[in-house]
């Protein structure tokens, strides 16, 4: 900011008119600065209440049903480097595949500014189970089989504004939908 006051006042004469323009700078660059900071937090809500509401959907047993609701048509998803399109992959996708718990070890969001409110970029660290468990392996299952053991992954969402949600207002957290999605096992 001392920057641009010093480029707009290069003759050095502080007149009343360099003055006010540097103030008007000044608010600018604070409102900028106050209306990311909020992007920020509305944001960090947003994939908090995302992150929570998703993963206890994937883990439920209605999620066939209830999981394609995050997704649209034109999304996509990567499944462990098997693409599926739009809610009906991701609900042919999840009907064949064996009750999960998921433990979300971390997250981190960031707003992708161009819109308001912003898309959001969700990254998801943690473990997921298959099935019911090491207990719940038959007895013939080989003792390092990855078969209801707990394994790493890490998702990323690319969360887009829902145009159709009601409009929300000032400090409320938007609704969003699942726009691109990529989910990868780590270990």
């Amino acid at each position: 900011m001392i920057l641009i006051l010093c480029l707009l006042n290069h003759d050095h004469n502080y007149n009343f008119h360099s003055k006010r323009v540097g103030v008007i700078i000044a608010l600018w660059v604070a409102k900028i600065l106050i209306s990311t900071v909020i992007s920020i937090e509305i944001a960090t809500r947003a994939a908090d209440a995302f992150t929570r509401l998703y993963y206890t959907t994937y883990d439920s047993p209605t999620r066939v049903d209830d999981l394609p609701k995050f997704y649209r048509s034109s999304s996509t998803l990567t499944w462990n480097g098997n693409p599926c399109q739009g809610a009906e992959g991701v609900k042919k996708l999840i009907q064949d595949m064996p009750s999960t718990k998921h433990e979300v070890q971390s997250y981190d969001c960031h707003p992708i500014p161009g819109s308001q409110p912003p898309s959001l970029l969700v990254t998801v660290s943690g473990n997921v189970t298959h099935g019911r468990g090491p207990a719940g392996n038959p007895v013939s299952t080989p003792i390092k089989s990855v078969d209801g053991q707990p394994r790493v992954f890490f998702q990323s969402f690319m969360l887009v504004p829902d145009p159709t949600a009601p409009v929300v207002k000032a400090g409320e957290v938007a609704k969003y939908y699942v726009d691109a999605d990529a989910m990868r096992f780590v270990g």
